[in-house]
């Protein structure tokens, strides 16, 4: 067998036990989760970070989903490149419920027209996930 295909071969391995392990550990499945949400708002992919929002979604206790996905077409509009860097972050599940999980983290939200960021703002903020279906979906959301 080639090297090529062996590698293949064991790089879907791979792929195929480390999804098995995170569905298995729900600690490592909502950090996925949360790691995920980073990397689509990164790449100004929208519907994905939607298909993430709980159906029930609310920032700042009055905000749901609509307004979600028109602030991230203002933002993505706005600017060419968007970064979000978690300057800390933690992820833990919650000691009385086990379909919930909590992410506090400090995030620096910066935007550019080209390589040097244009716009930078600082946040902490909290999420709460909510587990269902075996998938974390983000289904709240506060900030400072």
């Amino acid at each position: 067998m080639p090297t090529r295909q062996i590698a293949l071969a064991l790089l879907v391995l791979f792929t195929l036990l480390s999804g098995c392990s995170a569905a298995d550990d729900p600690q490592a499945a909502l950090d996925a989760a949360v790691q995920q949400l980073q990397d689509n708002l990164e790449a100004k992919d929208s519907g994905a970070v939607m298909a993430q929002l709980h159906p029930q979604f609310a920032a700042q206790q009055q905000f749901d989903g609509d307004w979600a996905r028109r602030t991230m077409a203002l933002l993505f509009l706005r600017h060419q490149q968007v970064r979000v860097l978690a300057l800390s972050k933690n992820s833990h599940l919650d000691p009385t419920y086990s379909t919930k999980g909590h992410t506090e983290a400090q995030l620096a939200l910066t935007g550019a027209e080209g390589l040097i960021p244009d716009s930078a703002r600082h946040y902490a903020v909290k999420l709460e996930w909510w587990l269902e279906e075996d998938e974390w979906r983000l289904a709240r959301l506060s900030w400072e």
